[in-house]
């Protein structure tokens, strides 16, 4: 067994995926760690570059576009780590104890099932990474006309936690699977990432499974990752676009279908669908 699992699930991103593994393995030699790449079905050659250029890297081939949390789900049941990490391959590792500081604080805190590190977009500005749970209120500013009206609303603030300085460990409702670590014990009790979600909100999910079996999830500062947003879903936007606004309603039934808040189901879905047909034709044209 090493100390952690590095988990990169790869679709047509070479390039980043190159940088993303050079960056894991530039990581100093104080914790053990193996890395697992699950590749679904490039076709810009991503495979070959893995075995060519780090072939110390397990590669796992499939010859079908899985989705996010299968694909994690076949490198965590091949995993020997005591941590797995979720590595987005548009992530770079911005010091070389990412990971010692990570484990280390892992180690010290036992009640810790989940853990992510401060991610920053490529300009170095702050990503929210580290969020409240989502609201069908939030949605309703968030995802629909409203939002326009009430540009800076408090439920959306709240949301994104903007109004926090994100520069000290904290607990939070749940860390973006751009890069998160979790504890082995956290999955085994609570399963593994809910695959009915083909992408997005799978890692919301995953957070509020731990946080119901009693487990913490924390935003680790201390640590840094540099993270591209969309690398891959830009490479094809329209089916992306769809699935993420999909995966949003799959999410509030989930956990919303038994409470009052289901009265504003209606709204949030005719609201999501608005705003995925809009983005779907405004990006028809690229």
């Amino acid at each position: 067994m090493v100390d952690v699992t590095l988990s990169i699930v790869n679709w047509n991103t070479r390039d980043e995926l190159f940088d993303c593994l050079k960056s894991v393995f530039g990581q100093d030699g104080a914790v053990s760690y193996e890395v697992i790449v699950v590749d679904n079905a490039s076709t810009d050659c991503s495979p070959g570059v893995v075995e060519s250029e780090y072939p110390q890297a397990r590669l796992i081939r499939n010859e079908k576009n899985l989705g996010f949390g299968a694909a994690h789900n076949q490198s965590i049941k091949a995993s020997n780590g005591r941590y797995v990490m979720l590595v987005n391959p548009d992530c770079r590792m911005l010091e070389p104890d990412v990971l010692s500081k990570m484990i280390a604080y892992m180690d010290a805190h036992t009640d810790v099932g989940v853990l992510g590190p401060k991610v920053l977009n490529p300009d170095g500005s702050l990503q929210y990474s580290a969020r409240h749970f989502p609201t069908m209120v939030a949605a309703v500013f968030r995802h629909t006309i409203f939002g326009k009206f009430f540009p800076n609303n408090r439920f959306v603030r709240d949301y994104l936690m903007t109004n926090w300085a994100h520069d000290q460990a904290t607990d939070v409702d749940w860390l973006s699977g751009s890069a998160m670590m979790i504890r082995r014990e956290t999955f085994e009790q609570i399963g593994l990432l809910d695959e009915r979600f083909f992408m997005y909100c799978e890692d919301i999910d995953w957070c509020r499974r731990a946080h119901g079996a009693s487990w913490r999830v924390v935003y680790f500062p201390m640590a840094s990752v540099s993270h591209r947003i969309g690398a891959a879903s830009d490479k094809n936007p329209i089916p992306m676009i769809k699935q993420h606004h999909r995966s949003m309603l799959r999410y509030f039934l989930k956990y919303d279908s038994r409470s009052p808040r289901i009265l504003l189901y209606p709204i949030v879905m005719v609201g999501l669908w608005l705003r995925s047909w809009s983005l779907v034709r405004r990006a028809r044209p690229r």
